[in-house]
């Protein structure tokens, strides 16, 4: 259960397997698509069921990973399933994978929190391994679509906290009529000890978290251009 992964208090479904390869990444476990626990859909729906009564109004289902696209055309069935029970549907996703499977998933669920990881294309792929046009033409098939959506961007010191950057990326969204917010996530370090613990290297271990006045610089800059922003 959670309260950072959309609306309300959640139920949180972490799914196996990312393309993406984030320096920062907190959960390295779940990035190969070997590995994880195979889980039949109806289990993940059994327990929906079972906790909806504290989701309340607002909360529901988020499936975050890993890169839940990734597994699209297996969640469609359990997002209809969830709908039948009234359960609110969120994806957590980089948005850098399309196919018909996922754009077919994007039309049923509730809410996409895409994570945008830098607007510039040579630090997005320093940060990431992958190009950031897919992420960009999901977040304009979304709004094409009307399909709402949250922004949601870590602010990691030195590699996507540079005004220039931040101000691009507001110029670039801020006509957009379904990005209902954006979130600022700031920079953590809790995912270290499985870094240790798979053997890996923490590639950011050098980098400190966020001071109050880098957060504060931010929220202010992304405020020029959205009246939707949040600091996680």
């Amino acid at each position: 259960m959670g309260t950072y992964d959309g609306p309300g208090l959640r139920l949180v479904v972490f799914l196996q397997g990312c393309p993406f390869r984030c320096l920062y990444c907190a959960n390295p476990d779940t990035i190969s698509f070997e590995g994880g626990t195979p889980t039949d859909y109806q289990d993940i729906l059994k327990m929906a069921v079972n906790q909806k009564p504290f989701f309340g109004r607002r909360g529901g289902v988020t499936f975050s990973g890993g890169e839940p696209t990734s597994q699209a055309k297996e969640l469609i069935q359990l997002v209809d399933c969830l709908h039948e029970e009234g359960i609110h549907v969120c994806i957590d996703t980089n948005g850098g994978v399309w196919n018909p499977d996922v754009e077919e998933l994007f039309s049923k669920v509730d809410l996409v929190l895409l994570d945008i990881k830098q607007i510039n294309p040579a630090r997005h792929e320093s940060l990431t391994g992958r190009s950031n046009a897919r992420t960009l033409e999901t977040a304009r098939w979304l709004e094409m679509h009307n399909r709402p959506f949250w922004i949601r961007y870590v602010l990691v010191p030195g590699i996507s906290d540079l005004e220039e950057d931040i101000r691009t990326l507001g110029e670039h969204f801020k006509d957009y009529r379904m990005i209902q917010r954006v979130e600022i996530l700031p920079y953590h370090t809790l995912g270290i000890h499985k870094y240790e613990t798979l053997g890996m290297e923490y590639a950011l271990k050098d980098t400190r978290t966020n001071t109050p006045e880098q957060l504060r610089k931010a929220e202010s800059i992304f405020k020029e251009y959205f009246d939707c922003v949040q600091v996680n």
